[in-house]
């Protein structure tokens, strides 16, 4: 999986000076439960403040598809992504929903979140 953000292409931020929410929102996202083998089904919500860099569409398409034969828990894949993204756009701010289809009678929702001032303050 560690190459899956080679995938991922970008243009520059028309209006890199303002400041302005992008939402996007996947509704077919698929992996694959690592315990059981069976297929995870869900929808992700990515809102990100762009700062130079804001994401190809069709290029993140292709990346979220590569999770489809992977066996990893939500709370990893959610991570994962949101890292991956982050890496690539350097965005002001970034929050990624990851909300899970119900199996077994149980849904999920795992939200992770990124700040670029709070990283800046850490360091």
């Amino acid at each position: 999986m560690k190459d899956f953000k080679l995938v991922l292409e970008t243009f520059d931020n028309p209006y890199p000076e303002r400041d302005y929410s992008i939402q996007i929102v996947y509704p077919e996202f698929t992996s694959v439960c690592p315990k059981t083998g069976q297929p995870d089904f869900g929808t992700l919500i990515f809102d990100y403040v762009a700062d130079e860099k804001c994401v190809e569409l069709k290029s993140l398409k292709m990346y979220l598809q590569k999770f489809r034969d992977q066996g990893i828990f939500y709370e990893h894949v959610t991570n994962f992504i949101l890292d991956d993204l982050v890496s690539v756009l350097s965005p002001r701010s970034a929050t990624l929903v990851a909300q899970f289809n119900a199996r077994g009678g149980m849904s999920s929702e795992i939200i992770v979140e990124y700040d670029r001032e709070d990283e800046d303050e850490e360091q």
